[in-house]
Formats: C-alpha cells, structure tokens, sequence
C-alpha cells in the first residue's frame, strides 16, 4: 500500500522546477510559444480592433513579444507541466497587449476583457477537472466577483480616478488570482490598486502638480497581479 504523505511529497517535488536540461527546455519552448502567441495576439488586434492596434514599430513588437516570453517562462517555472499553466500562459499573452493598449489609449476593450474571463473560466474549469481541486474554480468564481465589486466601488467613490475598463479588468483577474488562493487574491488587488495610485503620483510630479484627466491603471492592475501570482507560494 502506497503511502498518502510520501505520494504527497513525490507530487510537491515534481511541481517544482528541478533544474535539470529538461526543466530548462521545458522553460524555454513555453516561453518562446508565449512569444508567438503575443504575435498572433498582435496580428489578432490589427484585424479585430485596427482602432487600437494603431501602427506598431517593429521595436514595439520586438518588446511585446520579448516581454510576453520572459513571463511566459516564468509561468513555466512556477507552474511546471501542470493543468494550470496554459491558462496563467494566455494571462501573460492577453495581459502584456491589454498593458500595451492602456497606455497609449487608456481604454481596455470589452472585446479582451470579456473573452479573457471567459476563457479563464474554461481553462481553469479544466484544470480544476483533471486535478479534481473543483474548490479553486468555486473559490476563482468568488474572487473575480469581489474584486470586481471592489473596485466598482472605489471607482463610484474617486472621481477621474479608476474607470469601468478597469473595474471589468478586475474581474478576470480576480478569477486567476483567487483561482490560487485568497491570500494571492488579496495581495493581487490591493498592490494593484496602490501601484496605480503611485504611477498616478509619479504623474502628478512629473507633470508640475497637474493630475492628468486619465490615468492607465490597467498596467498596473496586470504587472501587479502577474508579481503576485510568479512569487507567491
């Protein structure tokens, strides 16, 4: 008869990344795929939202798909070959060009937010299948619900501060967050709303005391809750 705790332990250590040559192949074809999917995603953009796709150089998306591969790898180090991994994978993807969008024209399309919840839910439903752990996606569920309230409330109560595309943003990313656990959600939303209110700050001071009209707090909402989900046990 097999011993639970010694199986339990077996388990844990395979999750972990092991540095062997195959661990490090493993890190660098998910990353590279990350980067062609940010390719794809970028010819995706152009013909579905040419508005905002604008006229991209080709350092533009050199640096796009560069970043999309570092986080792409990093997924692949926190996560190894699990269920979870491609969902987190197309996170980075939708997150990197959501970031992207958000600075230049400070909007978050319902036309990436909406299909980025939707396929969170799928693909997590499915992990949360194979791995017969149904209580994360109940748990994903609640998270992307309360911070999605969250943040519908403190955008109701700051004025020029936080705007619905942020407020619907909240919504997938609390999916993926509490999706891992509440700590991570918690941690994810909270360091998200204080690192677009000291990007706000930087503003303030750069521009002479003059707040701009918009503030995107979008990149920060996504480079926090990424942060939280790589280094957070």
């Amino acid at each position: 008869m097999s011993d639970p705790a010694a199986a339990g332990t077996v388990s844990l250590l395979s999750a972990q990344p092991l540095g062997s040559v195959a661990d490090v192949l493993f890190i660098v074809g998910v990353g590279l795929a990350g980067a062609c999917l940010g390719l794809f995603a970028d010819i995706f953009i152009k013909r579905a939202l040419p508005r905002l796709a604008g006229s991209p150089t080709v350092r533009t998306g050199i640096t796009t798909a560069a970043v999309t591969c570092v986080l792409s790898g990093l997924l692949a180090w926190r996560f190894g070959l699990s269920p979870e991994l491609p969902a987190y994978v197309l996170l980075a993807v939708a997150g990197v060009q959501l970031a992207r969008i958000d600075l230049i024209h400070h909007l978050l399309p319902n036309r990436m937010v909406l299909p980025l919840l939707g396929a969170g839910l799928v693909l997590l439903g499915a992990a949360a299948g194979v791995s017969g752990e149904a209580g994360n996606l109940l748990r994903g569920v609640a998270g992307g619900l309360i911070l999605f309230i969250s943040y519908l409330i403190l955008a109701l109560a700051s004025r020029n501060g936080l705007g619905m595309g942020d407020v619907k943003l909240a919504a997938p990313l609390g999916l993926y967050l509490g999706y891992l656990g509440w700590s991570h959600l918690f941690y994810g939303g909270a360091l998200g709303f204080v690192a677009g209110g000291v990007v706000s700050v930087l503003l303030v001071l750069k521009n002479r005391g003059n707040k701009p009209e918009e503030v995107p707090y979008g990149p920060s909402m996504l480079a926090a809750g990424l942060a939280v989900i790589l280094l957070l046990p």
